[in-house]
Formats: structure tokens, sequence, C-alpha cells
């Protein structure tokens, strides 16, 4: 049971310095990050998540747009969706290596990502996306990476956030809920 409970709070810590609030926990590396927008046409900021896209659903992952200020330094995409429910809190979906010239994804991606993109096991276990079910809020995060996640064979989901965390150079969210 204590390794589950480091485990879970090593991907907290690293989904919180993902979040913005490296800063809580001691990060001394001051970057300027530029910012995304980030939108959908099935998703709106704040509202409540469309129930085809939550458990209840049968649409996977919805479909995603951004952008931002050209990045000439930008490699990769990478994308975590988590989560901040009444209960307990969950990464739901990450996938990386997106290409750097990539400015939407379908809907269902994660059942069919783009070449080269990976897909990291979320809390649950499952690599690809898990659809939200409890009620709280649900992020949609993009990042613009300076290069690309290069997972190694028995690599965490902490140790993916780590990479995509230690290269962002822009990142922008989107936040939905569930009643």
């Amino acid at each position: 049971m204590r390794r589950i409970a480091v485990s879970v709070t090593t991907v907290m810590t690293v989904a919180f310095a993902l979040s913005g609030c490296g800063s809580l926990f001691g990060r001394s590396e001051a970057m300027d990050i530029a910012e995304i927008n980030v939108s959908s046409p099935e998703l709106r900021d704040g509202k409540p998540l469309p129930s085809d896209y939550s458990c209840k659903g049968d649409q996977g992952s919805p479909p995603l747009r951004w952008s931002s200020a050209p990045l000439s330094e930008a490699k990769s995409i990478a994308i975590v969706v988590d989560s901040h429910t009444t209960s307990e809190s969950a990464v739901n979906w990450v996938i990386y290596n997106i290409p750097a010239t990539t400015t939407e994804l379908g809907p269902n991606a994660a059942a069919d990502p783009p070449t080269g993109a990976g897909q990291a096991q979320v809390t649950s276990g499952k690599a690809g996306y898990e659809p939200p079910c409890s009620p709280g809020n649900y992020r949609f995060t993009v990042y613009t990476l300076r290069g690309k996640v290069d997972p190694q064979k028995g690599d965490t989901l902490s140790e993916i956030l780590k990479q995509i965390a230690d290269q962002t150079i822009a990142r922008g969210r989107l936040t939905v809920d569930i009643q």
C-alpha cells in the first residue's frame, strides 16, 4: 500500500509541476512559458463535459485545437488530461511526440494517434484515453516542447510527465467539469 501511495504522490507532484504549480515544490529554474490557446468544437471552457466523451459515452477522446505564437524551438506537442475530483486526483490521458506542426486532433485521436506519437499508461494503468467519470474538474492541457519525449522501457507515468515538464516552452488549458 505504501508503494502505491508514493507512486500516486509522485505522479501528482509532477502533475502539479506541469500545471504551473511547480513553485510550490521548490522548482528553482525560472523560465518564461509562452501561452497556447486551446479550444474544441465539442468542449467549452468551464462548462460540463459532454457525456459522449465521459465514461457514459463511446466517442473516446474529444477533438482539440490549439494555437500560439510561432516558436522556432518547438519540436513536439504533448497533451495531458488530468482531474481534480472530490474523491481523487488522476491522470486520464497523456499523448506525446505529436509533430510540432500539428494544431488539432480529431475525435477519438487516442484510438488513432498521429504518426510518431506515443501514449503513456495513465493512473488506471491503461495506455490511452481513460474517459472521466467522477464529479470534478478535468483539465485538457496542451504543451509545446523543445524536444521529444524519449520513453525508456519500463518508464513510469511520473517519468514521462517529468520529461514533458522539463521540455515545456508553451502551455495552454481547457477545463471542463462533470457534475
